[in-house]
């Protein structure tokens, strides 16, 4: 497959069902009005035949891409199934035993693993699993950080007023992301439960931590007892070339958050933190018996194709590319990146929006972060083809942008 728009976006059939959810449902934060109808590779294909090449995954939710045959296959297999979701804290499935070796294999040893339905629900576990640890109450975390939307989850989350505007907070003291100098000022510890951190932020832009700041994170768990939770929502099941970002780094967390690429949301944590049976619970963790088969077959199939080492390939040419992009266009100030998580920094919003905007009307899909950033992280399964035709277009809107500003 190829980019092919066919009529402008929105189509008529897009446009009538952007207006029905327009209308009939909460206000939300679409980014623009793609109507999804089916997919192949990294191409996504719209309700008006369009043809889309899709450079954010879903948010990072669709490592595969689109029509996978490790994919198709499972949901062939369940196809008739008619017990496909159960309560999967009350009901044991095989689906639910074969996802916990599969993600047991690839994180640290002694781990024991917990489903739930979303990375909110995996972070509000991962830190409640520490409070029942520690018996404390304040968690640290990072400005620019973004966990989660559940009311937990949301307090540690510290990106945009409107995610966190009137609503009641936990106990919390933040730092400045990347800021030794903060950790270094940090004295009385004594009433801190966990630390939280992504050591890539996702929504504010894929800013990426220094190894310095890291490093002193983890220095500072190890030495005081502070359960570190890392939150690989975004950045994991191999996104930055790596199974786990925090493998860039050298470290081990003591619990995790993974949800998007696994298709279900998962706490992970070291077996010496484990609560007691019903401490943590969701009535559908372990019971999304599809999307679970889904999971176990992305890590064979990350395992079996060596996508590991496509995400690293790849993303260093992707980063290559748009660092020389960035070298004769002055609008971008900055390229970031690990692998196949990318950001884009711009000078204004309003370069940024309208090279979104334009560049989906020309059938590339971008995904915003922070207040200025472009996010690009396609397929795991991308390959050079798909990289020419995206920045292909990327550079031409780019160029037409800046002439008609």
């Amino acid at each position: 497959m190829r980019i092919d728009i066919r009529v402008e976006p929105p189509g008529s059939n897009a446009r009538k069902i952007v207006s029905i959810i327009d209308n009939l449902c909460a206000k939300s934060t679409f980014t623009y009005p793609l109507v999804i109808h089916d997919g192949e590779g990294c191409y996504i294909r719209d309700v008006d035949d369009n043809i889309y090449l899709d450079f954010t995954s879903n948010i990072c939710s669709t490592p595969l891409g689109y029509s996978h045959q490790a994919v198709i296959s499972v949901l062939k297999e369940y196809s008739n199934n008619g017990a496909h979701k159960i309560a999967g804290q009350d009901f044991y499935s095989i689906e639910h035993a074969k996802l916990a070796e599969k993600i047991l294999s690839i994180v640290p040893n002694n781990f024991k693993v917990f489903f739930i339905n979303s990375g909110a629900e995996a972070v509000e576990n991962a830190i409640k699993v520490a409070y029942r640890y520690t018996k404390k109450s304040v968690g640290l975390s990072c400005i620019g950080a973004f966990h989660g939307r559940t009311l937990g989850a949301l307090t540690f989350t510290y990106s945009k007023q409107v995610h966190k505007k009137d609503y009641p907070e936990l106990p919390v003291k933040r730092i400045r992301f990347n800021s030794v100098e903060e950790l270094d000022e940090l004295k009385d510890l004594s009433n801190i439960s966990f630390i939280i951190i992504e050591v890539i932020q996702g929504e504010s832009g894929y800013n990426i931590a220094s190894k310095p700041f890291i490093d002193k994170i983890h220095k500072i768990s190890k030495e005081q007892g502070i359960p570190l939770i890392v939150d690989e929502v975004q950045s994991g099941m191999g996104r930055t070339g790596r199974w786990w970002a925090y493998q860039h780094y050298g470290i081990e967390p003591d619990i995790m958050s993974v949800a998007k690429g696994l298709q279900v949301g998962a706490t992970l944590y070291n077996k010496r933190f484990d609560p007691e049976a019903g401490a943590i619970s969701s009535t559908w963790g372990g019971g999304h018996r599809i999307d679970m088969a889904i999971g176990a077959a992305i890590i064979d199939t990350i395992e079996r194709e060596h996508l590991l080492d496509n995400a690293r390939d790849m993303g260093a040419i992707l980063l290559k590319r748009f660092k020389e992009i960035k070298d004769r266009f002055d609008v971008i100030v900055d390229v970031r990146g690990i692998g196949l998580m990318i950001g884009l920094e711009f000078v204004t919003s309003k370069i940024r929006d309208d090279i979104i905007h334009n560049s989906f009307k020309r059938g590339l899909l971008l995904l915003p972060g922070g207040s200025k950033a472009i996010r690009i992280a396609p397929p795991l399964i991308i390959g050079k083809d798909e990289i020419d035709e995206g920045l292909y277009v990327f550079e031409d809107v780019l160029k037409r942008s800046i002439l008609s500003s």
